[in-house]
């Protein structure tokens, strides 16, 4: 090589060098920009999720007053206990649960136990709220925080004088109350037990469809078969299939549709506090609509009455 050619060379390999440079900061910016993008479409698909959980949960009913702000509590909920006071679960750090960590949350709803220590009342459907997967659970509080704040206080329950002491709660779950997560059967289809979970877990249809002792406990051995003494006092009817006493004698076509628009067979449609639940569960995916009907198709089918239309 000439001497000659040298400085040309060594411009060459300095450009070489910068443009290795420049290209590596492209990368970087690159990748950057991937990561936001990706960490955005999972903060989205996280409270998509927190809503679809939201609305099947049925939420937004119960922790709405008539006169209030969405989601900032104080309906009234009369049972034989007692007239129990939804409270504010918006993002509000004083008046909601905005100061609330996520695992704060998750023993709210997956034990009944407050931030404080103090033990929820079953009025608070815990007891089926437990069975809610750990991530449905944190994308519902995910969507929660992600609503407009309520200032909206709670409200003291109106209770017995026997039933004023959060010691009572604590003594009935420690009597009556098993937490865990929602298991699969091995031994049922993939459909039977998504449709499961959504009834048990998230819709909690045996709050209200389940008779309940002296003391407030289900009575699993008439699971579905009805409740005298439903919310507000309103009878809640038979959900099982049995043919007379039940749904057994309705089309499946007919229970998909009536998760969707609340008719029945027979063309009426559900009122009362049925009502606001199926508002919610019109969320429901076809797919889950229809695993939640074929779940309750399958349930033993129990000959008796709860009264309810």
């Amino acid at each position: 090589m000439r001497r000659s050619d040298e400085p040309a060379v060594a411009r060459a390999s300095v450009c070489a060098r910068r443009r290795v440079s420049l290209n590596g900061r492209q990368i970087v910016a690159i990748v950057a920009i991937l990561a936001w993008a990706t960490a955005a479409a999972q903060t989205q698909g996280t409270l998509k999720r927190g809503e679809y959980t939201l609305r099947i949960s049925g939420c937004v009913h119960c922790h709405t007053a008539e006169d209030g702000d969405q989601l900032g509590g104080g309906r009234a909920l009369e049972t034989p206990f007692g007239t129990f006071y939804t409270p504010n679960i918006t993002a509000h750090e004083s008046a909601g649960i905005g100061k609330w960590s996520e695992q704060d949350f998750l023993r709210a709803v997956q034990n009944g136990v407050a931030p404080d220590g103090s033990s929820y009342y079953p009025s608070f459907p815990f007891t089926s709220y437990t069975r809610m997967r750990v991530d449905d659970a944190r994308a519902l509080r995910a969507y929660l925080m992600s609503l407009p704040p309520s200032p909206r206080r709670n409200r003291e329950h109106d209770l017995p004088w026997f039933l004023q002491w959060r010691f009572a709660a604590t003594v009935w779950q420690w009597l009556f109350f098993e937490a865990g997560e929602y298991r699969v059967h091995a031994e049922r289809t993939a459909s039977w037990n998504r449709g499961a979970y959504l009834a048990e877990a998230l819709g909690h249809c045996q709050e209200c469809h389940t008779p309940r002792n002296i003391v407030g406990v289900l009575q699993t051995d008439l699971a579905y078969a009805g409740n005298p003494a439903g919310p507000d006092g309103e009878k809640v009817p038979n959900i099982t299939p049995h043919p007379r006493a039940g749904i057994g004698d309705w089309p499946r076509s007919d229970l998909i549709g009536f998760l969707e628009f609340g008719e029945r067979p027979d063309g009426e449609y559900a009122a009362g506090s049925m009502e606001p639940v199926l508002e919610g569960l019109q969320a429901l995916t076809q797919t889950d609509r229809e695993a939640m009907a074929d779940y309750l198709r399958a349930l033993p089918p129990i000959d008796k009455s709860g009264g309810g239309e």
